[in-house]
């Protein structure tokens, strides 16, 4: 590996802590997924970090588990991203701004729009993560009776991206000339009329706002089935994809790099930067005690209900205490489903422990000193197991601002990770090239 090779990261902050019982946890603000002024705090601390960005998931549905798991969800109310980002990039100047926004459940026209508004009030600092979205509580919310079919939403979304993309390139980049003297405002030789009729989309053009200063805002996507792995391929800058240990992490990244190289893309123009969650102690004894207090405030209502959520087939009438039943093939996710079934398996887990497991955060975790984790990450990064990580904190404030003033100069250190940022815009801070414009090539 080269040593000019650099960690890049960014911080999962929809819900601020993946982990479902952290606004329970001493310390913690209870409200810290709802609570702007807390917010603009965190990003800003995330800055004084130099990470690369800060990603908003979304959901598109609140009853979408039992109430008895619901009422103790510290994500049952949260802000729209694209609302918070706006807000947020007004008080940043550097990090990225990632916003997740569903193919299966908008509109291109509207999805082009909002993307491309957000990168121009940020300066260059906008992505998209594309998300077909997988939830049948979704679906009553956009007048569908059932969810859309797994593979028929990655073709959607497949075509969805096809058409985002047109509407950005729908004006050159010097298509505004703005000539006081002779009144001209653009120059009708420089817009494009998409006209796009396909499978699933008809969608006219142009879209009414100038080319993103990105060219096309940072496209992000976090799929993991073999769906999800060709559309990251052909698509994607940077993946979100889970990998739940070192070995996963390197076969995914293997396999998504030779996809991209096989279609004609270059594999470093791909980042694949897995979620983990971090827990920093000053011993790692420390560290180990912090995550099984964590764990502990885990409510087995909240945990079967997200164990039936990651499976995609309800195992609440099964004896919890007894071993996970087969489970059949579902509509739902399917990576999320695999991954729960193999660490059943594995450890030989029953639903209860299972439950616990999921409830909790059941992915990556680096559990340590900033010693040790600095050491995991660099490994991941040495032998090819990921460009970086999507990290998601363990409670807030705290464990966001242990990584930053403890972590990250332990990064630092060993020169893996930047002390400054090197530009201007998320693609220039990431190692991404500005896409020319399709319709007009002169664009850079």
């Amino acid at each position: 590996m080269s040593r000019s090779k650099q960690l890049k990261l960014g911080a999962f902050m929809r819900p601020v802590s993946i982990h479902t019982g952290a606004w329970r946890y001493p310390g913690a603000l209870p409200d810290a997924n709802f609570n702007f002024p807390a917010l603009k705090q965190f990003i800003q601390k995330l800055e004084e970090g130099k990470f690369d960005a800060f990603f908003m998931a979304d959901h598109l549905a609140v009853l979408n588990m039992p109430i008895n798991a619901l009422k103790r969800s510290h994500t049952v109310t949260s802000f729209e991203p694209f609302t918070l980002l706006s807000a947020l990039a007004s008080v940043t100047e550097h990090i990225g701004l990632v916003a997740t926004a569903s193919t299966t459940y908008d509109q291109p026209f509207h999805i082009a729009r909002r993307f491309a508004s957000l990168d121009h009030i940020s300066g260059g600092r906008a992505g998209w993560n594309i998300v077909t979205t997988s939830n049948p509580d979704a679906a009553l919310n956009f007048g569908l009776k059932e969810e859309v079919e797994h593979d028929e939403r990655y073709v959607r979304a497949r075509e969805f991206y096809d058409v985002v993309t047109g509407l950005w390139d729908s004006f050159a980049d010097d298509a505004f000339i703005r000539d006081v003297e002779s009144g001209i405002y653009f120059d009708p030789a420089k817009i494009h009329v998409l006209d796009h009729q396909g499978k699933h989309l008809s969608v006219r053009g142009p879209l009414n706002i100038a080319r993103p200063v990105q060219g096309w805002p940072v496209i992000v996507q976090a799929g993991a089935s073999e769906a999800g792995r060709q559309l990251a391929a052909e698509t994607a800058e940077v993946v979100f994809a889970p990998a739940s240990n070192l070995e996963a992490g390197k076969a995914l990244f293997a396999d998504i790099k030779k996809r991209a190289w096989a279609i004609g893309r270059d594999p470093e123009s791909i980042k694949i930067l897995p979620g983990a969650l971090v827990i920093v102690g000053e011993t790692v004894e420390e560290a180990i005690a912090k995550r099984a207090h964590l764990d502990s405030l885990v409510h087995y209502d909240s945990g079967i209900a997200s164990l039936n959520g990651a499976l995609g087939y309800d195992v609440s009438s099964f004896d919890p205490d007894g071993p996970l039943p087969e489970i059949p093939q579902t509509n739902a996710g399917q990576s999320s489903r695999e991954r729960v079934v193999a660490v059943a398996q594995r450890e030989k887990l029953t639903i209860r422990q299972l439950a616990q497991r999921v409830g909790s955060y059941g992915g990556l975790a680096f559990v340590g000193t900033p010693q040790t984790i600095a050491d995991d990450m660099e490994q991941w990064l040495t032998e090819e197991g990921s460009d970086g990580f999507n990290i998601m904190f363990s409670y807030l404030p705290e464990g966001l601002n242990d990584f930053i003033d403890k972590v990250i100069p332990e990064l630092q250190q060993r020169g893996i990770f930047r002390k400054e940022y090197e530009g201007n815009t998320l693609r220039e801070n990431l190692g991404l090239t500005r896409p020319i414009n399709r319709f007009f090539k002169s664009d850079s």
